[in-house]
């Protein structure tokens, strides 16, 4: 009770600090001369789409059933041959005895789909994820080869992390596209994630070393004094201590890394960002959309940031 008695004050001046930020905000949106356009988002995350229904030869409606909601048209050919087609009730077209032609319309079938707001942010998740699997293990295994005693090994590895670190990433995107792809024949979605994966291992590969070396010298003396060989005492003595100080860099690389895969748009990968493009040039809703995308990459990242706040308080109950 005294702790909140004591916090309370600046709990409140951090709500006064917030309205007074989001006061700002709106004060400066009123002052542009925009004609805000809110109305036209929401159709860009689901939309209902509609699926004309077309007799598939010349025929007669010989039955018409209707359900609840749908109806089931029987059309028959002069052959004999028998087509149903299962319409929303309220867009039927023909009646009983009707002679239709092949292609014409008989009603539609309506259903949800997602809009290319939503499709674009599955296509970053489930990008970002292979990327960020990937880089994790080649992150590892540089990590491991940068402390190797191995002159050629550890250079080698040395050799990957500062030239992918000294690189801008959208250059290493279009030379991944341009150049290696068309030399091995490779789709944008590989290249994209191919260089995804290499950009966010070098870095992974710096916070595993540090790690690593974070450790002190006679965890592994003692590990080898057990019998154990360097392998067995580098994978089940100091990895698993070593994990739990990296697990705050690896995550804040993740979400960077999230927030990285919006370059991949310039090879022409459908992801939020470039569907976010995509709508500004058919609605003109600029404001709007940009602030909707950032929204989208903000809620990704922040369950990343409370699954990863998850992952450390397992690991703080197991000290």
């Amino acid at each position: 009770m005294k702790a909140t008695g004591q916090t309370w004050p600046w709990r409140i001046l951090l709500a006064v600090i917030l309205i007074g930020m989001a006061a700002a905000i709106w004060g400066a949106a009123k002052t542009i001369d925009y004609e805000w356009r809110w109305y036209r988002v929401p159709q860009y995350f689901f939309y209902e789409a509609e699926d004309l229904k077309k007799a598939p030869f010349d025929s007669v409606v010989s039955a018409i059933e209707k359900k609840n909601t749908t109806t089931a048209v029987t059309l028959t050919s002069e052959s004999g041959e028998k087509a149903v087609l299962e319409i929303d009730s309220d867009s039927l077209k023909v009646d009983a005895q009707d002679e239709l032609f092949m292609g014409d319309t008989v009603g539609l079938t309506s259903h949800w789909k997602m809009g290319p707001l939503m499709t674009g942010m599955w296509t970053t998740i489930w990008i970002s994820f292979i990327s960020g699997v990937l880089g994790l293990i080649i992150g590892l295994a540089t990590g491991l080869a940068r402390i190797s005693k191995n002159y050629t090994v550890s250079g080698l590895a040395i050799a990957y992390i500062e030239f992918i670190r000294g690189t801008p990433l959208l250059v290493q995107i279009f030379i991944a596209y341009f150049f290696v792809g068309t030399v091995f024949n490779l789709s944008r979605n590989v290249a994209g994630i191919g260089a995804l994966a290499l950009f966010a291992g070098a870095y992974v590969a710096e916070i595993v070393r540090a790690g690593i070396q974070s450790i002190s010298r006679g965890q592994m003396e003692a590990a080898r004094s057990l019998g154990m060989t360097v392998p067995q005492a580098m994978l089940d003595v100091i990895l698993p201590q070593a994990l739990k100080r990296i697990l705050p860099p690896l995550s804040g690389q993740f979400i960077s890394l999230i927030k990285d895969s919006s370059l991949v748009s310039v090879i022409a990968i459908t992801d939020l960002t470039k569907s976010g493009r995509e709508i500004i040039t058919s609605t003109f809703a600029t404001f709007e959309v940009w602030l909707v995308v950032a929204a989208m990459y903000l809620v990704i990242t922040s369950v990343l940031s409370q699954l990863v706040f998850y992952m450390e308080r397992r690991f703080a109950v197991s000290d």
